[in-house]
């Protein structure tokens, strides 16, 4: 498990053994030892599978690619979680995403375990034939622990509808007879995949800030006046002014998260920066976030690097250095890019003090101590960008019952039940000292924990 992850779900485990309330039926001697097979299982993945798949690449060469399924815990149900084409990806950063993962559906009560996979290219470089046949071998190697009973993966950084469409396939050709639908999500609309589940994450990642910032402020603003909280402070600050946003990262995630921004009635806010892997474009008058999609969707995912893409774009910006956008002079910061992004070498420049975790990972542990110790509201991961999974629980649900939701149902079930993790979690981040990251994984623990005790894996 991830430094981070593994130290705050430590210290959660240490708050809970000495909260009396929480698990009373554990007492004394038996209550500690309780306590320590938690953090041994919650610590640890059940399974870690790794293969090397055989591609024949175009040039005629035959190479071989590291792949990965890492299964975390399935207590809650079937391991779900993505499966990302990346050529960063190692087993040690899989298996963190997984321990992730059983954390964040823990919190959100979606019935599920926590799981990943990786395979190490970059898909970029790859033609439409290469990254078929690696669809295919992935679910070959890894068919006998996939299922929609057993193991359920869904896209991730560098795969999409298309990859998940040719993995069901496979898996449907490798099982004939059996239950297929069910096996992968994020898969087209026309292979029984959800209407939604693709802006699913973006949109979730900006609901998480505007319910926040507006929707709890607006009902609960004159108990949060009367706090001590440094954080309850931080938001108030923030309810009335108009707000200006920087986006890191403009791939599925981020460019939604801007569209639901640009597009907001609730808020007076601007999207002033958006960046990607090339390049960070900044207006202080905000950007036309509709036309920059259009541009991305039509040249290949990239934005405007130069003055005369912006001219093709219709867009007016400033063109700046891809790292840029991180230390802009903004309210708030949406981080839809890779992990580690703010971290000890940078965290000093950080100037928003909103910032929201659309990627995984994205602050590490140094930076999320010190920006946290100066007041710095962070909207963690594990419940800012859940959206996906959420969504592809309901495209699970769907592909049983062969009856499928609307955009609108499948948008106001989405929102319906972060609102519902939103109300548990903030009244208790506002009333105590702790994070909002730490009352998330408090909150995880807890229903982990409550399931583990009852279906007696602790003795």
């Amino acid at each position: 498990m991830a430094s981070q992850t593994g130290t705050i779900v430590q210290e959660s485990l240490e708050a809970l053994l000495e909260d009396p309330s929480f698990l009373p039926e554990l007492q004394g001697q038996g209550r500690k030892q309780a306590f320590t097979s938690l953090a041994a299982i919650l610590s640890t993945p059940n399974h870690i599978h790794k293969s090397f798949l055989r591609i024949p690449m175009d040039n005629g060469r035959v190479v071989r690619i590291p792949a990965y399924r890492v299964q975390h815990n399935n207590a809650l149900g079937p391991f779900k979680g993505g499966i990302r084409f990346h050529e960063s990806v190692n087993e040690e950063e899989v298996t963190n995403l997984a321990a992730l993962m059983t954390l964040k559906n823990a919190l959100h009560d979606v019935p599920f375990g926590g799981g990943k996979g990786g395979v190490v290219i970059n898909p970029r470089e790859l033609s439409i034939k290469e990254l078929h046949s690696i669809c295919k071998k992935y679910v070959q190697y890894f068919s006998d622990i996939l299922g929609p009973d057993k193991d359920i993966p869904a896209p991730d950084v560098g795969t999409g509808d298309r990859e998940m469409d040719w993995m069901m396939a496979e898996y449907k050709s490798i099982r004939p007879g059996t239950p297929y639908r069910g096996s992968f999500t994020g898969k087209s609309i026309v292979n029984g995949g959800s209407l939604g589940r693709r802006e699913a994450t973006g949109k979730g990642v900006y609901f998480t800030f505007r319910y926040l910032i507006h929707d709890f402020l607006t009902t609960q603003e004159k108990w949060l006046a009367n706090t001590d909280n440094p954080f309850a402070k931080t938001a108030l600050s923030y309810h009335y002014k108009p707000l200006n946003i920087a986006i890191q990262g403009f791939g599925n995630v981020g460019s939604v998260a801007a569209l639901e921004a640009y597009n907001c009635t609730h808020l007076q806010n601007k999207v002033v920066s958006v960046s990607d892997r090339n390049v960070t474009l900044y207006n202080s008058e905000g950007l036309d976030i509709p036309a920059l999609v259009q541009f991305v969707t039509t040249n290949r995912g990239d934005l405007p690097k130069n003055e005369e893409e912006l001219k093709q774009s219709g867009v007016k910006a400033d063109v700046r250095d891809r790292d840029d956008v991180l230390s802009l002079d903004v309210d708030v910061l949406i981080l839809a890019a890779l992990e580690d992004q703010i971290h000890k070498g940078n965290m000093e420049s950080i100037k928003a003090n909103i910032i929201v975790e659309g990627a995984n990972a994205p602050v590490t542990g140094d930076a999320d101590k010190y920006l946290s110790d100066k007041g710095v509201i962070i909207i963690p991961d594990i419940l800012a960008n859940a959206g996906g999974v959420i969504v592809s629980y309901f495209e699970w649900l769907q592909g049983r019952e062969t009856q499928f939701y609307t955009e609108e149902e499948v948008f106001n079930l989405l929102f319906d039940k972060m609102r519902t993790t939103m109300d548990t979690i903030l009244p208790q981040y506002f009333g105590d000292p702790f994070p909002l990251r730490q009352n998330c994984f408090i909150h995880a623990v807890m229903k982990l924990s409550t399931v583990l005790f009852r279906q007696g894996k602790l003795y």
